[in-house]
């Protein structure tokens, strides 16, 4: 009997996920393991031998002052995108839920640029900064100062990211019963106090939801800051992602890229993991 009950659980597992499951395993898997057994290797990324140089390749990425220099502005740029992402994705999802007229179309107006690809984004916006910018006498944000390029990429992952978010904080916004707000108001709350000490606690989840997607976006930017700075000024705006793409395709050292990727990748999950798990820590003491 139980073993009539296992076998068809694994054919229904089969039958719903078996293909998902392999294509996942072929995409994700496989070539994560092939990485791995190439940050101990030494493979110039055209030879057909690969020689095993153990650990030399994660001591070169523990030196390479350029690489941390660059996972630095990467932290830097993820903090201050993260911030103002979220900020404007919960104001925009509070303005379009609150009843404005057409809050429909304002909705799909905010998505639309996440639908927009990193590299034709990046490329439009490198035009805005560089000609339209100057043409109304605004400063040339682009190619000039480091500062200047942090600004421009944290501007644009803002307007790509934060309509995405906005759904996100709309369904929690939807998710509150309105019973609970009229509670407040009767009790003698304000909207905005019934705002801030009702709903907004309630929406813990997307909250949760919100800042790990766009920590895991940031932290691996790379399609925005290829179109929009190219690492200028003299590489002072290149991210860590980047870094880890030019070491491995353009300098062809694939085992210190791979470490590389490995080290920003072990980043990344703690800095995710530990949000995701002091966000649900604090939805269940809610």
């Amino acid at each position: 009997m139980d073993r009539n009950k296992m076998s068809y659980k694994v054919s229904q597992f089969l039958t719903f996920a078996g293909v998902s499951t392999i294509l996942f395993c072929g995409v994700v898997v496989l070539p994560f393991i092939y990485g791995l057994y190439l940050t101990f290797t030494s493979w110039d990324g055209v030879s057909l031998e690969k020689p095993f140089v153990g650990l030399e390749n994660y001591t070169a990425a523990f030196a390479d002052s350029t690489f941390w220099a660059a996972l630095g502005r990467t932290v830097i740029y993820s903090v201050i995108a993260v911030i103002l992402i979220n900020i404007v994705a919960f104001l925009l999802a509070y303005m379009v839920t609150s009843g404005v007229k057409g809050q429909n179309f304002f909705r799909a107006g905010f998505f639309i640029p996440n639908l927009i690809g990193g590299i034709v984004l990046g490329y439009v916006w490198q035009f805005v900064f560089s000609r339209a910018f100057p043409a109304i006498g605004l400063p040339r944000l682009l190619g000039t100062t480091e500062a200047g390029a942090m600004f421009a990429l944290i501007m644009v992952s803002v307007w790509q990211y934060a309509g995405y978010m906005m759904l996100i904080y709309v369904a929690g916004f939807m998710s509150v019963s309105k019973s609970l707000m009229e509670a407040a108001q009767i009790d003698g709350c304000t909207p905005s106090q019934s705002t801030w000490y009702v709903t907004v606690p309630l929406m813990r989840a997307s909250f949760v939801q919100c800042l790990f997607l766009s920590i895991t976006r940031c932290f691996m930017v790379y399609d925005v800051n290829l179109s929009l700075t190219k690492g200028e000024p003299a590489g002072k705006s290149v991210m860590a992602a980047m870094h880890v793409y030019n070491q491995a395709f353009t300098y062809k050292n694939y085992g210190t890229g791979q470490a590389q990727a490995l080290i920003l990748f072990i980043v990344c999950a703690i800095v995710g993991v530990t949000q995701v798990y002091v966000g649900k820590r604090g939805e269940v003491a809610a």
